[in-house]
């Protein structure tokens, strides 16, 4: 049995999976490295250092030995449009635009050069979040300064990509007609979270923008501010543009209005006694249901409304909050079937079904690194 390894690399971890070509529904074998670079609690500095305890520890695993190949999740990938076996040509664009990314970028260009160093023979496959919006309208990425900055690449992407692909095959294979002929918002709704709308099966708009920090507020990301207040603390507190997105990318969001946790967990437990808390959370579903109106007038409509993600998936009272007063798109939740949180959520008098999807990055990453490999191989046949 062939089978390939996934490696998915956060902030502070690396999510890891052997998968079987036949069966990418479900892993082999699978785990995280976690609390990376926390002193006393990893063995791990960074993720250079952890990827290669990593590797050491999977190749006693039996399944290493039948190893075609390893697939990352990739967050940017400019204008590439499908996933791509890693080259020295590919390598050296992603250090090219490391600044468009240097939250994630610097972190997965390192899994893939030790992964390289320690199993110099085995190919690998970069997988690219940004993909899936490739087919957005030039009204939907362009961004309204002057047009030299677009030649540079400074325009809006769109992320999520690999969760969006996931639940757009997961509404085909539940027969929901408007995975391809219909008007579909995704909310993939996590420590990171964004939006889509999807038309007839194409990405047209996304909430994320030129990086993963826009958007929908999130954990401890702001998401979209008035561009002023980037001039305003550099005046009144000498702020650095280092320190001003170190401020929204590690400090705002939930994080940020709560002044106590990113976790929406947490924020829910104390909100009736912690106005901080209480607003954080209203923030958060206000911002949520503007994008879901926006999307419903960019479609002409919405047929279908899905949450994923870890607070789409588990969050009951965020998912009420967010489709509370939207009857006039035909969102109306069952609260019986909210509260099981599976399948279909809405109600039989509602005209968009709403949806609840466990969504799977990871197998995405297996499918599309077993074609690519596939593809390769036959090539050098």
């Amino acid at each position: 049995m062939r089978c390939v390894l996934t490696l998915n690399g956060g902030s502070s971890s690396i999510r890891f999976a052997f998968y079987d070509p036949a069966q990418v529904a479900s892993p082999l074998l699978a785990g995280k490295v976690d609390r990376i670079g926390l002193a006393g609690t990893s063995e791990a500095a960074d993720h250079r250092g952890a990827v290669a305890l990593l590797m050491e520890r999977l190749a006693a695993e039996p399944l290493f030995a039948d190893l075609m190949g390893v697939g990352h999740r990739v967050v940017h990938g400019m204008q590439h449009s499908n996933p791509e076996l890693v080259t020295p040509a590919l390598l050296a664009q992603l250090k090219a635009i490391r600044p468009f990314d240097p939250e994630h970028l610097p972190r997965e260009i390192e899994l893939i050069e030790t992964v390289q160093r320690l199993h110099p023979r085995l190919p690998q496959v970069a997988c690219f979040d940004t993909a899936f919006h490739r087919t957005m309208p030039s009204v939907a990425t362009l961004l309204p300064i002057p047009r030299r900055y677009a030649a540079k690449g400074v325009r809006r992407y769109g992320f999520h990509g690999l969760s969006y692909t996931f639940l757009m095959a997961a509404l085909n294979r539940c027969g929901d007609p408007a995975a391809t002929n219909g008007r579909v918002i995704l909310a993939h709704l996590g420590n990171g979270a964004s939006l889509a709308a999807v038309l007839d099966g194409r990405s047209i708009d996304t909430s994320m923008g030129f990086t993963p920090t826009s958007g929908v507020m999130m954990g401890s990301r702001s998401g979209d501010l008035d561009p002023g207040v980037v001039g305003f603390l550099a005046q009144t507190e000498a702020m650095t543009p280092a320190a001003f997105e170190r401020m929204v990318t590690h400090e705002s969001g939930l994080l940020g209005l709560s002044e106590t946790s990113s976790d929406i967990r947490d924020l829910l437990a104390r909100e009736s006694t912690d106005n901080r808390a209480a607003e954080a959370v209203a923030s958060f579903c206000y911002q949520v249901k503007k994008t879901i109106g926006a999307y419903a007038a960019a479609l002409g409509g919405v047929d279908t409304l899905v949450f994923a993600g870890g607070i789409g998936e588990n969050a009951v009272a965020v998912r009420a909050r967010i489709c509370a007063g939207m009857g006039h798109l035909g969102i109306e939740l069952d609260e019986a079937r909210n509260a099981r949180g599976i399948g279909v959520i809405s109600s039989e008098l509602g005209k968009v079904a709403v949806r609840v999807i466990h969504t799977d990055e990871e197998s995405v990453i297996a499918a599309a690194t077993f074609g690519v490999l596939r593809s390769s191989e036959a090539e050098r046949a």
